[in-house]
């Protein structure tokens, strides 16, 4: 199973309100470990390894492409 780059959450922005409303009221240790642990249910619910090796990849590129000096 690729990868899907395409835009597939119904809503997206209701989803992102509701990830950031996740994280109300935590300290910024509790929304990192709420954070970390979506990740990691997310990542045993998609299972294909290839796939979230190219997640992380992606993301990593991402994050260094808009945080480059």
């Amino acid at each position: 199973m690729p990868l899907n780059r395409q835009p597939n959450i119904a809503d997206p922005d209701d989803f992102y309100r509701e990830l950031i409303d996740s994280q109300r009221g935590l300290s910024d240790a509790q929304a990192e470990m709420l954070t970390t642990k979506l990740v990691l249910i997310l990542a045993n619910h998609v299972g294909d390894r290839a796939v979230l090796s190219e997640a992380m990849a992606l993301a990593r590129d991402n994050t260094l492409a808009h945080t480059a000096s």
